[in-house]
């Protein structure tokens, strides 16, 4: 897509609206990957919800996701971050950012699978690494070599999120045209243009 894209030829986003029917889309990838922003930039486009799954993980827990991991561990987490993802996979069509570790979940991955177009933010080590540490809320990179740690859980996930029906790569650009991107990849799918409208 070129860079001089702009909203004017950015592809209709109705026809993606139409497409999805009740259809979620997912946004999976890293801490770090953009999610939650260029969901809520992807949402406004498309003029459907936005929804960050480990916001309502906390509202649903009635605590933070670092206490949650302090008090209870990761498996609770995961347990309980599974639950509300396919509680709030029924109801689409919406933008849907989930945390990084839960399209590792198979039960997670077959919903995402049924009820939802799943997006892999892909980011390099080098990209994640600037971005994760201005924030120290990550749970998972709290231990002594964080740098490590994040090696590590993309070595493990990527092979995963490769498995997600749109890959797009999260850059050091405007979001909005990674927003395009995403929207021009939907639109291209063939799930998405040969299935017609989810019921």
């Amino acid at each position: 897509m070129s860079d001089l894209a702009t909203h004017n030829d950015a592809p209709p986003d109705g026809a993606l609206v139409t497409a999805l029917g009740r259809r979620s889309v997912v946004l999976v990838g890293m801490m770090g990957a953009g999610k939650s922003s260029i969901g809520r930039r992807l949402a406004g486009r498309l003029s459907i919800p936005f929804v960050d799954a480990d916001a309502e993980i906390e509202k649903a827990a009635g605590m933070t996701i670092n206490d949650i991991f302090s008090a209870h561990g990761e498996p609770y987490f995961r347990a309980g971050e599974a639950r509300v993802i396919l509680r709030l996979l029924e109801s689409g069509p919406q933008v849907l950012a989930t945390g990084g570790g839960a399209f590792m979940n198979e039960d997670t991955r077959a919903a995402i699978n049924a009820k939802g177009i799943s997006v892999w933010l892909r980011a390099t080590f080098e990209v994640l690494s600037r971005r994760t540490k201005r924030r120290g809320d990550r749970p998972l990179l709290k231990g002594d070599d964080p740098q490590a740690t994040l090696k590590r859980l993309i070595d493990e996930r990527y092979p995963v999120y490769a498995k997600a029906d749109l890959t797009v790569e999260s850059r050091d650009v405007p979001h909005d045209a990674i927003v395009d991107e995403i929207i021009a990849g939907l639109l291209a799918l063939p799930a998405l243009t040969d299935g017609g409208p989810s019921q």
